[in-house]
């Protein structure tokens, strides 16, 4: 049944008929051939919606590498209170299968009116007698099934989002760790400062099977982003500030490095195009001279452990190819256009 229930949630996540007006699945803001982020398109920070000219403001997160986000809520690490977990940028959802169930009925994104408008279009879809036959024909019976029939598309999409086709671990990191493969000199120098001088592995710990985050959330320092127009126009982005209160203010979700390079742009507004920018911010943000803007929110930036680690423009390169070394080697199957 778990198998039956997977197929049936790459289904969904791939129908382009599930917006209002049609044209726009999930994977159209998490496509499988950038690693499940955004679209691939460095200049791309926001992703538009199914109505054209409405978008949110913030970058596509990963869907991939996401199943290990414990509910979220403060923890106790290394005696300082942390808060840890949930789903989206700034952790609004408790599990996957409340964050599947947004974007299906918000107006910036897939635009339904309602539930019963997304459980229609599934239940009378080419797969849907298989989504009768994962979840029970009787969710297809009329209204009073509704809530249980979106509660049962949100479980399918978050059963897909936990198998081993989103989350393959099939990088040359991966083959590295399971003695298949040698990295190279430059992705074994890269490796070592990622664990080491640079200090990533702090929020981004490596090892077998790691998702390279640790699923807490942090202030960067990130610019506002003022190339993109739905970023420029938007108000002050506080992140978890805004969920839990100013002493949140400016964290976002660590998110994970798994197929970073293929899924520009970087950071929640999308503010840098390369993995290079990204790797030279973290390394010179505090450098005077460099002459970086200063941060959406000043309040909690993270001056501990990034913005001032003197890495040379060779190390800055290390990390980057020890980075191209995270990008999962499976390919992706579409078997409905494929």
């Amino acid at each position: 049944m778990r198998v039956l229930k997977e197929f049936v949630g790459k289904a969904i996540f791939l129908d382009t008929n599930l917006s209002e007006p049609a044209g726009q699945a999930c994977a159209s803001c998490h496509d499988p051939k950038h690693g499940f982020k955004g679209n691939g398109d460095p200049l791309v920070a926001v992703v538009g919606g199914a109505v054209a000219g409405r978008a949110g403001n913030r970058n596509p997160p990963s869907a991939a590498y996401a199943f290990g986000s414990p509910e979220p809520g403060y923890q106790v690490i290394d005696d300082e209170q942390v808060y840890v977990g949930g789903q989206f940028w700034d952790g609004r959802a408790a599990s996957l299968a409340d964050q599947a169930k947004a974007p299906f009925l918000n107006p910036v994104e897939m635009n339904n009116p309602d539930r019963a408008a997304v459980v229609r279009k599934v239940c009378g879809s080419n797969y849907g007698l298989l989504f009768k036959l994962a979840y029970g024909f009787r969710l297809c019976g009329g209204s009073s099934a509704v809530p249980d029939a979106y509660d049962a598309i949100a479980d399918a999409i978050a059963v897909f989002e936990r198998s081993t086709e989103m989350n393959s671990f099939s990088s040359r990191y991966d083959r590295y760790l399971a003695g298949k493969l040698e990295l190279t000199e430059k992705e074994l120098a890269g490796l070592q400062l990622f664990e080491g001088k640079a200090k990533c592995a702090g929020c981004h710990p490596s090892g077998r099977r790691s998702p390279f985050t640790d699923f807490t959330y942090d202030n960067l320092g990130i610019p506002k982003n003022l190339i993109h127009e739905a970023t420029k126009a938007a108000p002050v982005d506080y992140g978890l500030g805004a969920l839990l209160g100013p002493q949140e203010n400016g964290r976002f979700k660590v998110s994970t490095l798994r197929n970073i390079a293929i899924s520009p742009p970087y950071g929640h507004n999308g503010y840098f195009q390369t993995l290079k920018e990204l790797v030279h911010f973290y390394n010179t943000r505090d450098v005077e001279s460099e002459k970086w803007p200063a941060p959406e929110v000043e309040d909690n930036v993270n001056r501990d452990e990034l913005g001032h680690l003197g890495l040379t423009n060779d190390e800055e390169d290390a990390i980057v190819s020890f980075l191209e070394a995270l990008t999962d080697q499976k390919p992706f199957f579409n078997p409905f256009i494929e």
